[in-house]
């Protein structure tokens, strides 16, 4: 069990945690929620004994595993499965050390604790997770120096979750991930074995892979049994209870201090006058729960509605190199009111639709036609590069409003969440949310008629995702989307549309049967050995590439071969020692399961040469 009890955490001055406890039982699935900047990152920190508790403890199983992702993307010639084996520590230890054992109990220690451990189906087991965050076949093979930062931290994330610890704690895990791979995780996480603790602001994540929610709020942790529907409920429940008791209790306040005011003076009631006195100051005070309110996110209404489509694609070639281009042959159309989420596994061609749709990229072929003054607003979160971090909020509007009076610029940065005080602090002290209510404001700063959305939840807590829901409801031109938060999608997109295959079709089904589709896809991607790359940094392969990753795999499991063989002549030689049986029988009887293990492994690797090398042989080329 993690037991946390009565610890206060404080940083750079301030008390973060205050005098709080929770208990989390083995195997708990835990939502850990809480506005941004409350505190629960550093909990984490203070798990992993990274930093010191003010007061109290927090205790963990001595033999518990701690694993958290990695704070930096990992890098270097490795292959992504390499990258992901080596991070089952005991495992590494034990495969290298099976390869220079000679004493025979040494031997057969060592090959009964990789059985224990299943250790020779990791690197199939490593293989599911790598294709369940999105890496094809191929990708597993490549150097993990060949994909872009994103990538790198998903193959973090691979490692982290291979190594299956007993404590499993993930800040935030899906800002890295697509619509697919944040489904794929949420039905990973519904099913760990053991304990995970993750922090998220994503409703359906927190609604289908948790049982408990523990809730950080003004320096107290409150454990509640459920997902975060029910959270919400147990907690407008308490809260109003709170409130009515709150009432009661000041109701009766107040009456008992009349009395002693009414009749302290008195002689023949100063006893009861002091009774009264006394129970006042026995009375401890309660605070109804205030919620904190949520600054609203809003859209400046267009100052024209235009006549339909404001786009027609027709036809459409596009991408960064004419030889290879992302998408083929695109044609569809937008409408004044369009509520539009892209689906699609990152590399497939989300970016480069919107960067058509944005007029930032031209077609190679085919035709655009937009809307006469036609204005689109659009939003990324690589956007945040761009902003002066030496500026303020302010400064970002006075830009664009250079020849208004001082009073319309407060105004304005007042509109987009900065009002105040906030409108003057420097860009590189907020928050990632506050970034992210600036980069919406600004983006759309002019009213446009259609605003295009990629990933803009990153950064923003569930109430704040939840007002933005409301934002784009409320605005009356068209919004395209892309976002891995299935809630927003579900609160506000009419047209689902899948970047897939080089083409941009019509999903006519709704998210929930899109979830069992990539579920069922990606279960099966494990096993599929012809898969291209799906890296958008990297070009297409031709078809004579495909026999590239089979030929490492051939010579991977012709490796693989040897070294069990070898394994198997060693405890062979064991087992051939004079009276082993009557001297030590468990000896023997260990080596005797470690030999029958290894040989069953040999006998797969085995079955994955034949099936490798038949591929390799039929591939073009």
């Amino acid at each position: 069990m993690l037991s946390i009890t009565d610890i206060s955490v404080r940083i750079a001055g301030r008390l973060l945690i205050d005098h709080s406890s929770a208990q989390i039982v083995p195997g708990a699935r835990v939502g850990f929620v809480g506005r941004n900047g409350v505190g629960k990152s550093t909990l984490f920190h203070a798990i992993r004994g990274e930093l010191p508790t003010e007061t109290g403890t927090i205790s963990i199983p001595p033999r518990w595993r701690v694993g958290s992702l990695a704070q930096e993307a990992p890098d270097g010639p490795e292959s992504l499965i390499e990258v992901v084996l080596k991070a089952d520590l005991e495992r590494e230890a034990l495969m290298r050390e099976a390869d220079t054992a000679h004493d025979p109990t040494r031997i057969a220690d060592i090959q009964t604790r990789l059985v224990d451990i299943d250790a020779h189906s990791a690197p199939a087991r490593a293989a599911a997770i790598l294709s369940g965050l999105g890496f094809s076949a191929a990708d597993q093979g490549r150097p993990c120096s060949e994909f872009s930062g994103g990538w790198r931290m998903r193959v973090a994330l691979a490692a982290t979750l291979f190594s299956a610890p007993d404590l499993l704690l993930l800040d935030e895990p899906t800002n890295y991930l697509d619509l697919e791979g944040t489904l794929w995780l949420e039905d990973h996480l519904a099913n760990y074995p053991r304990t995970v603790i993750v922090i998220s602001h994503d409703r359906d994540l927190l609604d289908t892979s948790v049982d408990q929610i523990l809730h950080l709020d003004r320096g107290k942790l409150t454990l509640y049994k459920g997902t975060y529907s029910s959270f919400e409920e147990q907690r407008a429940t308490r809260e109003m209870l709170d409130a009515k008791h709150a009432k009661r209790q000041a109701d009766e306040r107040k009456r008992l201090q009349a009395f002693v005011d009414r009749f302290k003076a008195k002689a023949s009631k100063a006893r009861q006058a002091q009774s009264r006195v006394k129970m006042l100051e026995r009375m401890k005070p309660v605070t109804a729960l205030v919620t904190q309110d949520v600054r609203e996110i809003s859209f400046p209404v267009p100052e024209k509605m235009l006549s339909p489509p404001i786009i027609a694609v027709d036809d459409v070639s596009v991408g960064y190199d004419p030889k290879r281009p992302v998408l083929n042959r695109v044609t569809l159309r937008i409408d004044t009111d369009d509520r539009i989420a892209l689906l699609g596994s990152n590399g497939n061609g989300k970016s480069t639709l919107v960067k058509l749709l944005a007029n930032k990229l031209a077609p190679f072929s085919g035709h655009v036609t937009r809307a006469e003054k036609l204005s689109v607003g659009y939003f990324a979160q690589h956007q945040v590069d761009e902003l002066n971090l030496d500026g303020s909020p302010y400064d970002h509007v006075r830009k664009l409003m250079p020849d208004a009076p001082e009073t319309k610029v407060r105004g304005r940065t007042g509109a987009i969440g900065f009002s105040g005080k906030a409108g003057d602090t420097l860009v590189r002290s907020l928050s990632g949310g506050e970034k992210a209510r600036l980069l919406l404001g600004l983006a759309t700063f002019f009213g446009p008629n259609m605003i295009i959305l990629d990933e803009p939840t990153n950064h923003l807590d569930i109430d704040s995702r939840a007002a933005l829901a409301e934002a784009i409801n409320d605005f009356p031109g068209a919004v395209i989307m892309v976002s891995h938060d299935r809630y927003l999608i579900e609160a506000c997109a009419d047209q689902l549309w899948v970047v897939a295959n080089h083409a941009v079709t019509t999903y006519d089904g709704d998210l929930d049967d899109y979830r069992r589709m990539v579920l069922s896809a990606r279960g099966m991607r494990a096993n599929s050995r012809d898969r291209g790359s799906n890296n958008r940094d990297k070009p297409q392969r031709n078809p004579a590439e495909k026999r590239v990753p089979l030929k490492q795999k051939i010579s991977d499991a012709e490796a693989e071969i040897a070294r069990i063989s070898g394994i198997i002549a060693k405890i062979d030689t064991a087992l051939a020692l004079p009276d082993l049986f009557k001297r030590d029988p468990k000896q023997a009887a260990q080596l005797s399961k470690a030999r029958a293990s290894a040989a069953s492994a040999l006998q797969r690797v085995e079955e994955e040469w034949l099936m490798a090398s038949s591929q390799y042989d039929e591939a073009p080329g």
